[in-house]
């Protein structure tokens, strides 16, 4: 009898890969495809960028391109590419309990052990947690368990939440309602009722004559001057990511949080804290709440969480509030994946490696100043008007004067085209408009640091260029 091992089986995936061109591949995804956040007439013009594969920090096209992922996917990789032991946690849960659900009184050891795992990192007055597969999803989430709150403590009619102009908490209906972009709010009819929205913290776009600490406070304060108009007994909550995202990566003065704290002190309003960018390790910290010192109510979080390897989020809830939903009969609301078991075990393994491997210390001490310093140094270049960051995230404003902080007159194109050269000279930078980010995998080394900014400048200079045509 042979023992000899049997060739792998190729997946259907694979044979299309060996058996089509890029242009093949291209026409075909266009035909059937409609991609997010995208003209989809104009992309079938262009052709879609197609990565085959990835490793630590870089991802492969189908032409054999290496690209160094600036955004580590969607502000999500953070233990980087390509770690078997994710691969190996979903397979081994796959064969012991592919999907089951957390409906009907019941539960799995995935779940048990994240929920455990989650209350142990998180801010010491947290021990629950709703389990969603999305920051969107963490969202809605927000909305229905905030009402649900106060609806239970025999307060209902406290039921706007206000958020920030700008500010990005998902694509769903309440997500983008609770989110702060207006060419969002154009398709769909949005904000749904009871969203308002307070000016951000944007001291280089805002700011004008204003200090940025003379801004922070102002910013800050129209959070008191929307309470006192709305009536403190109709504000729910208040919502914000601890740096705003994909907004363009807007690090708030340091007067701001602060002053938010004060005044959220002041009122009997619940502070949500959208941790879903910033968690995990983003800003050298834990979580965006630790580095700024706060301490929320609800608290959504997703993309690092399993690194992105597996869709899965949740809403970490306080105590006080947890006692209170807890005591208001069935809260109608959850997801079919909710605490998905595969997705619990991958991202069960995410945390144990970045605890084990001591990656957000790291990133703290290490690499997060060295990203830090070196994006400094591309301030003196003549297009950017101001760099900024924390940790793992930064971003950098292209401008046509540096003294004025004046935007060019089509504004998005300088943006789009910086971006259109990142991709053709091997990097991912995102473009918010002509607000250049990053936001790279933790575990990305200085050499790599080097790497990045070096090919950002290059792109700055043929930005430059360009404009100057």
């Amino acid at each position: 009898m042979s023992h000899a091992i049997a060739e792998p089986v190729k997946s259907a995936v694979t044979i299309q890969k060996a058996e089509q061109t890029t242009t093949q591949r291209q026409e075909k995804n266009h035909k059937h495809h409609l991609h997010p956040f995208a003209d989809n007439g104009a992309l079938k013009e262009e052709g879609a960028r197609i990565i085959e594969k990835a490793d630590g920090v870089y991802l492969y096209d189908s032409d054999q391109n290496k690209i160094l992922d600036g955004m580590a996917g969607l502000w999500c990789v953070n233990v980087g590419y390509g770690r078997h032991e994710l691969v190996e946690a979903a397979c081994n849960q796959m064969k012991e309990l592919p999907y089951y659900n957390t409906f009907f009184k019941t539960t799995h050891n995935p779940a048990i052990q994240l929920a455990e795992k989650l209350a142990e990192i998180t801010p010491e007055h947290m021990h629950h947690v709703f389990f969603t597969g999305s920051g969107s999803e963490c969202n809605d989430t927000v909305l229905r368990m905030v009402r649900h709150y106060w609806a239970t403590k025999g307060q209902p009619e406290k039921q706007v939440i206000i958020s920030r102009e700008n500010a990005y908490h998902g694509s769903t209906v309440a997500g983008a309602s609770l989110g702060g972009m207006k060419p969002m709010h154009k398709q769909g009819g949005l904000p749904i009722p009871g969203i308002v929205h307070i000016q951000q913290p944007y001291w280089y776009g805002e700011g004008g004559d204003l200090t940025p600490e003379e801004f922070g406070l102002k910013a800050a304060q129209a959070l008191e001057e929307k309470i006192l108009e709305l009536g403190e007994d109709k504000v729910a909550a208040f919502i914000a990511e601890p740096i705003q995202g994909a907004g363009g990566v807007i690090v708030p003065p340091t007067t701001y949080w602060p002053e938010i704290k004060r005044i959220l002190n002041k009122y009997d309003i619940l502070l949500v804290v959208d941790e879903v960018i910033c968690g995990f390790g983003r800003t050298g910290e834990w979580f965006g709440s630790d580095y700024y010192d706060l301490r929320p109510d609800l608290m959504p979080m997703a993309k690092g969480m399993s690194s992105g390897y597996l869709p899965i989020g949740g809403v970490m809830v306080s105590d006080r509030v947890a006692e209170i939903v807890q005591s208001g009969g069935d809260f109608n609301h959850g997801f079919t994946y909710s605490g998905h078991p595969t997705a619990a075990a991958v991202a069960l393994e995410n945390i144990r490696i970045l605890q084990d491997e001591k990656i957000i210390e790291k990133a703290k001490a290490e690499t997060g100043p060295y990203l830090q310093k070196r994006w400094a140094e591309l301030a003196e270049h003549p297009l950017v008007g101001e760099t900024r960051g924390v940790g793992m995230v930064a971003a950098l404003e292209l401008t046509n004067n540096k003294e004025a902080r004046t935007r060019f007159d089509d504004e998005g194109t300088a943006g789009t085209v910086c971006r259109d050269f990142c991709f053709k000279n091997g990097l991912v930078m995102r473009a918010v408009g002509d607000t250049m980010i990053i936001s790279p995998p933790l575990i990305i080394s200085h050499t790599e640091i080097d790497e990045l900014v070096t090919k950002a400048r290059k792109c700055l200079d043929l930005t430059l260029e360009y404009l100057n045509s």
